[in-house]
């Protein structure tokens, strides 16, 4: 049978679909990752914003336009919040929610809905499918942080870990046929929470791994000296910190139920770059949340330029039903909107700021891709690089000569 596991969501959705993969290839289906021609469809979904719920839905159509007589299988955290909406869509045969995923290669000729219960210890049953030069390696699940704006630890369930001797085994595999991994979950900064370990300790069973390792979203509270002393016992870390913000404003973070203060974060900030000088600081940020004011938004753009991050996601605020947040009243729409305009600004400002600080550099890259008639990848720091020459899947050292957009542009330089 031809099967498209399809991910809708985050780097958790990604591990998840490459597991399931693995698994439908060993049962001797012809599997792809891709939205192709096929007989049946696994849709992993997400439902961290109401437009990607929304998408997530609309992807039925498309796997129906793709092939009307297909099945499609939905699971995910779109489906676990609303799995009436999905089942009533043609083509839609069965839908499941977050836990039990891999029982999903045993029920593919089932029909209906069924939700199981959330588990409350960390379900350690995929072992992904490498089909790219990057593998994640997901190491817990869930949230406790219920921040008042969001929808996922009622989706994903409480926060739990994986093992350190399960992580440490399957990095070990990986890096016998990727170059880079990334450890990934809903939360990481809670590793270990439950099982008595932490973060720092997984990462020093990770010391002799030989490939690039790289870190996926922090909370504030992670950051301490013992973690980033660990960090640097690893082989080829990739100094790229994904610290999520949300707001630049005291006031704001405490309606959002943020556990850290602007202070606290830009401290933390210093702590990373007393460690990893040039580390690149990433982070997400919700424009118009319903308490955020003109003035504390213009604290925010501050506090961006000021922290100097490489890159930002914006994002509009939507509301969850559920969650705390969804019961204040609404910034208008077009404030919201403008407000996304003037923070996307700011952060291409930063960013540019951030590359042009590498020009006349050299940095590793790890090449993946052809664009625009330049082999394409990221360096350790998460920059963009293009140069001429080279085969992807391969690592290049290079020298960035040029920021434009966005991007370095760079030459290869010999070892």
């Amino acid at each position: 049978m031809k099967i498209t596991v399809y991910n809708l969501g985050c780097k958790v959705n990604k591990y998840e679909c490459d597991g399931l993969l693995r698994l439908l290839k060993e049962r001797g289906h012809e599997v792809s990752e891709d939205l192709v021609y096929a007989d049946l469809y696994i849709l992993n979904t997400c439902a961290v914003t109401n437009e990607a719920e929304r998408k997530s839905r609309q992807c039925v159509s498309r796997c129906l336009r793709l092939n009307p007589q297909a099945k499609i299988v939905v699971c995910g955290c779109a489906s676990q919040n609303d799995p009436d909406r999905f089942a009533e869509k043609d083509g839609v045969t069965y839908v499941a929610g977050n836990a039990e995923k891999d029982k999903l290669v045993d029920r593919l000729e089932e029909n209906g809905i069924v939700i199981a219960d959330l588990p409350t210890r960390y379900e350690d049953v995929f072992s992904p499918e490498v089909v790219r030069t990057r593998a994640y390696v997901k190491i817990q699940d869930g949230c406790d942080n219920y921040c008042s704006y969001c929808l996922i630890p009622y989706v994903r369930g409480r926060s739990r870990s994986r093992s350190s001797d399960s992580v440490a085994a399957e990095c070990a595999r990986l890096a016998e046929s990727c170059k880079e991994i990334v450890l990934t979950g809903i939360d990481i900064s809670s590793y270990g929470k439950n099982t008595g370990e932490d973060l720092p300790s997984l990462i020093y069973r990770l010391k002799d791994v030989d490939c690039r390792i790289r870190l996926g979203s922090l909370e504030v509270s992670a950051i301490e000296e013992n973690f980033l002393i660990a960090l640097r016992s690893l082989k080829k870390f990739c100094p790229q910190f994904h610290l999520s913000l949300q707001s630049g404003e005291d006031g704001v973070l405490k309606k959002m139920n943020r556990h850290y203060t602007t202070a606290q974060y830009a401290e933390k900030v210093s702590l990373i770059r007393r460690y990893f000088t040039d580390a690149a600081i990433t982070t997400d940020l919700i424009c118009g949340f319903p308490l955020e004011s003109e003035e504390s938004f213009e604290c925010t753009l501050k506090f961006m330029d000021v922290i100097g991050f490489s890159q930002v996601h914006v994002f509009g605020y939507s509301p969850r039903e559920g969650t705390v947040a969804a019961r204040y009243k609404l910034l208008p729409a077009d404030v919201v909107k403008e407000r996304c305009a003037r923070a996307a600004a700011v952060a291409e400002k930063c960013r540019d700021r951030y590359i042009e600080g590498f020009v006349g550099r050299h940095v590793e890259v790890l090449s993946e891709d052809i664009e625009d008639g330049y082999m394409s990848g990221y360096s350790r720091e998460y920059i963009r690089c293009r140069f001429d020459g080279g085969q992807s899947d391969k690592l290049y050292k290079v020298r960035i000569v040029k920021a434009e957009d966005g991007v370095a542009y760079a030459e290869r330089v010999a070892d």
